[in-house]
């Protein structure tokens, strides 16, 4: 069985980080399979239970604690699910009261400014994984002109993008 400490701490980690029901797959893919914890059937098994059980998407990552642990897996996936949301709580009213003063302001806005930072990085990774050609890059700046134009919703945008690359790429 894997250290409990570590793995709960793999999956805070991933939820704390994330932002929807999958968005801490990468996270726990890459932590868990590093370290020989999960296999890809489990991650399989886990994505397709989580697709068919009633609740949040979120959820799958209780399934993959079982596989990976038993009960206790699955009660450490759980927590470290359910924490996260549940700091928000203490989080805002910290805020409330201390938001005003000056160090606070400016380490959210630093914060702020880090995490913008973070999205040309993200992009060029995402692009470049495919490689920097003439198509990819026009349909980069494309979606990019779509969406800074605000005229489309972004999952139409989305849909258009996809849609287009099945035009150009297949």
């Amino acid at each position: 069985m894997p250290d409990p400490l570590g793995l709960f701490w793999l999956f805070f980690k991933a939820t704390l980080l994330s932002s929807s029901g999958l968005g801490n797959l990468p996270s726990l893919h890459e932590d868990l399979l590093a370290r020989h914890w999960a296999t890809e059937a489990d991650f399989g098994a886990a994505l397709a239970v989580g697709q068919v059980a009633p609740g949040p998407t979120g959820l799958w990552v209780v399934s993959l604690g079982f596989l990976i642990a038993g009960w206790w897996g699955a009660v450490l996936a759980v927590v470290a699910a359910v924490l996260p949301p549940l700091l928000i709580v203490p989080t805002e009213l910290l805020h409330r009261r201390f938001g005003d003063l000056a160090p606070i302001h400016d380490f959210v806005r630093g914060l702020n400014l880090a995490i913008v930072a973070t999205f040309p990085v993200v992009v060029l990774r995402l692009v470049g994984a495919y490689g920097f050609d003439l198509p990819t890059l026009a349909l980069v700046a494309a979606s990019a002109l779509l969406i800074a134009g605000g005229r489309l919703p972004s999952v139409v945008v989305l849909a258009l993008a996809a849609a287009a690359g099945v035009a150009i790429f297949s």
